[in-house]
């Protein structure tokens, strides 16, 4: 059975909770700089959330995706930056990209349907 985006979030919430919270230090430490990558720096954290979705596509990480489009809309993005974002994901991946492209955009039109943003 399929999650809702509420769900997908309230669980990666509980999960990271209960990882960083497990007194093993090292994790804290790689969440920290993974937070520390997606800020603005020299690159606006919208535009570095878009990099990370196309590596997530390339690399085939449905979990990656969803976080990643979530925090995109959340930073502003469009869908004509998202799609363009897939497509740069698609040209890099290849094919075997299609099926995380398909699920890219149902999960668009869903973040983008809760903001009440029609398709």
């Amino acid at each position: 059975m399929k999650k809702t985006t509420t769900e997908t979030r309230a669980y990666r919430t509980e999960m990271n909770d209960k990882i960083l919270n497990s007194g093993f230090r090292d994790f804290n430490k790689f969440f920290a700089l993974d937070n520390k990558a997606y800020i603005n720096g020299a690159l606006g954290a919208k535009t570095k959330e878009l990099m990370g979705l196309s590596a997530s596509m390339v690399l085939r990480c449905n979990d990656c995706i969803f976080y990643h489009i979530d925090r995109s809309i959340q930073e502003g993005a469009t869908r004509e930056e998202l799609m363009e974002t897939f497509n740069v994901a698609l040209i890099v991946g290849g094919s075997i990209v299609i099926p995380h492209l398909r699920y890219a955009f149902e999960i668009m039109d869903e973040i983008f349907n809760e903001k009440g943003e029609p398709e």
